[in-house]
């Protein structure tokens, strides 16, 4: 069976959001009619406390920075999807109602969460794992935001535990910073994703 894993389509990650990522609210009405075609929709939701380890606000250093947390190196992000704010909500065109399972990520206060599966420690598992293999869901295809971080991590995660993964790129969008999209769909390529 066949899911469809719609990665951090939120207000934060659109244009005028607090991270926003070119064009990330021209995929919304593409993603939203694929929807149909899948046995299951899973959203995920990025949904940091306030003062979250991994704003640079935090850290008396600017945006887009890297700093070495106990897990590795982390990016320093504007704040942005503080849970219960504007910005952390679904972009409004999202269908969000078809979501089978919504995944909430990077609620812990001391370590970021990229992917759908795991912490960026790589061992805090968000659960996920668990409920697509229970449900038999183990085609998985990806699309969202950003291409070479959140999606790019968790269709990696996902590879690794097995499942059989796609990436539809044109329903993704970028970040694109310091060459990470090439270095992003490389790993996936070495990974044996599919990218379409």
């Amino acid at each position: 069976m066949r899911a469809l894993i719609v990665i951090d389509v939120q207000n934060d990650f659109c244009p005028g959001g607090a991270l926003a990522v070119a064009g990330g609210d021209e995929i919304v009405a593409s993603i939203n009619e694929m929807m149909a075609e899948f046995d299951a929709v899973i959203l995920t939701q990025d949904w940091h406390p306030a003062g979250h380890s991994s704003f640079a606000s935090g850290h008396d250093m600017a945006a887009f920075s890297s700093i070495e947390m106990p897990y590795g190196p982390q990016v320093l992000w504007p704040d942005h999807c503080v849970q219960g704010s504007a910005g952390a909500a679904f972009h409004g065109g999202l269908a969000s109602h078809h979501a089978d399972l919504i995944i909430r990520k990077g609620y812990r206060s001391r370590i970021d969460s990229y992917s759908a599966f795991f912490e960026n420690d790589q061992t805090t598992a968000t659960g996920l794992e668990g409920y697509l293999k229970t449900r038999g869901l183990l085609d998985l295809t990806f699309v969202g935001l950003a291409t070479d971080y959140c999606v790019a991590y968790s269709a990696l995660d996902a590879a690794g535990l097995g499942f059989q993964v796609t990436v539809n790129t044109e329903l993704c969008r970028p970040i694109d910073m310091d060459g990470s999209l090439d270095l992003a769909l490389n790993e996936m390529t070495a990974a044996k994703v599919s990218l379409v």
